[in-house]
């Protein structure tokens, strides 16, 4: 059985949802989007465990192989009430 990243395709995101990958070589951190996924060819029918697969690290030298991550910018910035 799959995981998240097998069930969910790059068309299921929000157009303000980031991904987070993190190269397992290096350490190296990016974020992109759906915009930047399907910038080049249309990959909206790609699910995130392929998308996870292609990708490697851009760090000169590197080509490690990116873990993928979801950010939850909502939860965290979901809290805005305060003590009184």
């Amino acid at each position: 059985m799959g995981n998240w990243k097998t069930t969910i395709q790059v068309r299921d995101l929000a157009d303000d949802q980031k991904l987070e990958l993190v190269c397992r070589k290096c350490g190296r951190l990016t974020y992109i989007d759906r915009a930047i996924i399907c910038a080049e060819v249309d990959r909206s029918q790609l699910y995130l465990d392929e998308i996870e697969v292609k990708a490697s690290c851009k760090k000169r030298g590197c080509n490690g192989r990116m873990r993928l991550a979801m950010v939850r910018l909502k939860e965290l910035s979901g809290f805005v009430g305060g003590l009184a």
